[in-house]
């Protein structure tokens, strides 16, 4: 008999996601995988998953989910007020659940997005190599009420501590974002590079997991098109307009705006915590101090 949870409510946007569909790129395949990588793993490691199992991630508004069978699981990354049959519940602590038992969210506290680990993982359909839901490629793009979501059987010999920390809130408040230099950067004059590094950047209503637009303006390139070249999550695009696009997990493979600034990984997941309004600055200083830091780490 399956094991499985009942998705009785969906909330705003809920699906399941791992690390990504990689190795398929060259087929106009986009990589997807958990926004927020870093969250994403720390649910899997507090319950002692392999890193790489898939969640559940829960956009702003969360679901309410009814367990089917007994398991243990973590919730992890932005505050959504969980609650366990009506009591709150603590981020990034284990849980063990029997069959009956009800998972719901409230207020939003801080972040953007939440993620629910399960014991030996959710298991939905794997395609590509990947369980990451995405439109035209998995049969869902998102978790709907009424679903019943297989995992891993509980298996009461299994091992799992109780573990248990405290994140860093400056991972969902965070006000400087780390950036490398895109290939078509030297296009800026110096006013440009100015204003961008100077900027407190807002981010506009139109943001999803394939990017995030931004409502400041830069003055634009006087030759804003380029040949249609290779993308990945965290390029900043530069349109006609002057508007920046910061892409996303499920960006396209490739683009026809200048790619004037690159997003490290780090900032990719403290972005995917920020939403509609939220600010912050680019900051290409300190990315290098990163880069220099993670050297010496390996060469130490």
């Amino acid at each position: 008999m399956n094991s499985n949870i009942q998705v009785i409510k969906s909330g705003l946007y809920t699906s399941i996601q791992d690390l990504g569909r990689k190795g398929f790129r060259s087929y106009g395949v986009p990589i997807s995988g958990a926004m927020d990588k870093y969250n994403m793993i720390l649910a899997n490691k507090l319950l002692n998953n392999n890193e790489s199992l898939p969640v559940m991630e829960i956009t702003i508004e969360g679901p309410k989910l009814l367990f089917e069978d007994d398991t243990f699981f973590v919730i992890t990354g932005a505050d959504i007020s969980p609650e366990l049959n009506n009591k709150l519940i603590q981020q990034n602590a284990v849980y063990k659940v029997i069959t009956g038992d009800v998972l719901n969210f409230g207020k939003l506290n801080y972040g953007c997005r939440t993620y629910l680990a399960v014991k030996g993982g959710f298991l939905t359909e794997k395609i590509l190599n990947s369980f990451s839901f995405y439109k035209d490629i998995t049969q869902k793009c998102v978790v709907e009420k009424g679903d019943r979501i297989k995992i891993a059987k509980y298996n009461s010999e299994i091992e799992v501590h109780q573990s248990k920390l405290k994140v860093k809130k400056s991972h969902f408040d965070i006000k400087k974002l780390e950036v490398t230099k895109g290939p078509e950067f030297t296009r800026l004059n110096k006013d440009q590079r100015e204003f961008l590094f100077s900027e407190n950047f807002v981010i506009d209503s139109l943001n999803n997991r394939m990017g995030y637009q931004l409502q400041n303006k830069i003055p634009p390139l006087e030759k804003s098109e380029i040949i249609t070249s290779a993308v990945i999550p965290g390029t900043v695009q530069l349109t006609p307009s002057g508007k920046l696009i910061i892409l996303m997990r499920d960006c396209p493979t490739t683009g026809g705006y200048p790619r004037i600034l690159q997003l490290t990984d780090i900032a990719i997941n403290q972005l995917a915590q920020k939403k509609t309004g939220d600010t912050f600055k680019f900051d290409l200083e300190s990315s290098f101090s990163f880069l220099s830091r993670l050297v010496s780490k390996f060469t130490a």
